[in-house]
């Protein structure tokens, strides 16, 4: 699986969000000032050149479809995240964002408690 690029991230979150839509759906779902329909285009056709999306021909213009879920490509990356940043270690990876004040005692409670439920 290829690594996307920011924009390409973005406009993938528009996709598993809408399931199958059109380049207009995503460019109208983009905050003003919206980018121009043509670079949505090149965005899309460079996700579907990498196998993130399908396409299927509907009149004169082309649907799309996501072909890898949100889940498994967030599995695929975050792991090389913690691999590459935090010594293949999930637990230093928490470590740093509480030193860095980016997640509270309370959002570590909640995860403890969804570890605990797994367990189960």
């Amino acid at each position: 699986m290829e690594r996307l690029t920011i924009q390409e991230e973005e406009v993938m979150l528009y996709i598993w969000e809408a399931g199958e839509c059109f380049v207009k759906d995503i460019v109208a779902r983009f905050p003003e000032p919206r980018p121009p329909y043509t670079t949505v285009a090149s965005i899309v056709n460079n996700l579907k050149r990498k196998g993130y999306v399908s396409t299927k021909r509907i009149g004169n213009t082309y649907q799309y479809a996501p072909l890898i879920r949100q889940s498994e490509y967030k599995r695929t990356f975050m792991g090389g995240v913690v691999r590459n940043y935090f010594a293949n270690s999930y637990k230093e990876m928490v470590s740093f964002f509480a030193r860095e004040q980016k997640i509270s005692a309370d959002d570590l409670k909640e995860i403890i408690s969804l570890i605990e439920k797994g367990k189960e």
